[in-house]
């Protein structure tokens, strides 16, 4: 019995559809990592609170400050903070490679939602 012409053809049709098949799930597995989860993270930071908190280390320190020296440096201290911050929330984007918005902007949490308020502290020298 001779073998039909329909076997020949077709195994080689599903082994080219299921190598596309394989080709398209990657690319789309690619295409989620890189393009889609991280365009879905939001970073919020609190840039009220570090204000807040450098203006009272600022209000400690004029406060005890004997001297004239101590003041300068309590204003060069202020100078650098004002000089460091707009360049921190530059680099926060990139650092997350994520939307950076105001914690006060974000009406609730998502599990997408990142707190950067801890890494802008840091960038701008605070504890």
């Amino acid at each position: 019995m001779k073998a039909t012409g329909l076997v020949p053809t077709v195994i080689p049709a599903l082994v080219q559809s299921l190598l596309t098949l394989i080709v398209v799930a990657a690319a789309l597995l690619l295409y989620d990592r890189t393009v889609v989860r991280p365009a879905l993270r939001i970073g919020m930071v609190d840039v009220a609170e570090v204000y807040r908190q450098k203006e009272a280390e600022f209000t400690q320190l004029l406060t005890k400050a004997g001297s004239e020296d101590d003041r300068q440096n309590a204003m060069l201290m202020v100078r650098a903070f004002a000089q460091r911050l707009p360049i921190a929330l530059e680099e926060l984007p990139r650092d997350c490679s994520c939307l950076v918005v105001l914690k006060g902007a974000v009406a609730g949490p998502t599990p997408h939602t990142v707190d950067l308020t801890a890494l802008l502290r840091q960038k701008v020298g605070m504890p």
